[in-house]
């Protein structure tokens, strides 16, 4: 069987996308995911997205990390699908009904509400989660935000300075997080600018994270430490993130479609 398939980014955070809405594709597992998702021996990609029809929304889609793990949801790879799409939908995922509109360099999307209470993160045992009594080595006392997926967000004086790729897989792994956890480490710039840096579960180190950050922004809004409309400045570059009155957090920013093409799934099956 010949899939097609569209390589698409979000400020260097790539994906594959599968479209399944009308063409019906085998069902896809971690071995699959894992495959495709090989940058040596497969297409590559931080994030495998499959678009599939919903009956709740306009489409569904599924989000499966390299490590061929699915997870609730992934930012900059809806602003990737809002372009694919080509207009305003709602768009279903495993952590809740989420609103994409493309715009004239990328995609706005409501990122739906933030959950902060310790069950909904998930903790193991329950705590206060806007200062948490935790650390690891030079890091400790995090906020933690599920956005549809969970994050624990450190402040520091240098994001830079932190050697992330090795105490993230420490915090993603630790048993205080049963569903391990996104790290995200950020120096608040200014009222209206925070930088950051991303350790994203089951895909490691990242150009970009957009719900890292958003539940970054949110959880420094939390702390009043800045304004309910923020630019997180990540390596691969610029997101604006808004946290309304309603409650709902708003993320624009840039994607890309990179190119297309296809592949026999027999050879990753």
């Amino acid at each position: 069987m010949r899939v097609e398939f569209s390589k698409m980014h979000g400020l260097g955070n790539d994906f594959i996308v599968l479209d399944a809405r009308e063409v019906s594709l085998p069902a896809i597992d971690t071995g699959v995911a894992r495959a495709l998702a090989d940058r040596r021996t497969g297409i590559g990609c931080d994030q495998l997205i499959v678009l599939e029809p919903s009956e709740t929304a306009d489409f569904r889609m599924r989000i499966f990390n390299n490590d061929g793990g699915e997870v609730g949801a992934c930012g900059n790879a809806s602003r990737a699908v809002a372009l694919l799409h080509g207009s305003a939908a709602s768009v279903e995922t495993s952590g809740g009904t989420i609103k994409v509109e493309p715009t004239e360099n990328g995609a706005s999307v409501d990122m739906g509400e933030p959950r902060f209470d310790w069950d909904a993160i998930p903790l193991e045992y329950a705590m206060d989660t806007t200062v948490m009594p935790v650390g690891w080595d030079s890091l400790d006392q995090p906020g933690a935000v599920n956005v549809g997926n969970p994050h624990v967000i450190f402040f520091v004086e240098d994001t830079d300075a932190v050697p992330l790729d090795k105490i993230g897989p420490e915090i993603e792994t630790d048993p205080l997080f049963p569903e391990r956890v996104n790290v995200n480490v950020a120096t608040i710039g200014s009222r209206t600018h925070i930088r950051l840096r991303v350790w994203e579960r089951g895909a490691g180190l990242t150009r970009a994270c957009g719900t890292g950050a958003c539940a970054t922004a949110v959880h420094a809004m939390r702390r009043g430490l800045v304004e309910r409309e923020v630019t997180v400045s990540l390596p691969g570059g610029d997101l604006l993130i808004v946290w309304s009155e309603d409650n709902r957090i708003r993320m624009t920013g840039p994607a890309t479609e990179s190119y297309r093409g296809s592949f026999e799934w027999s050879d990753f099956a």
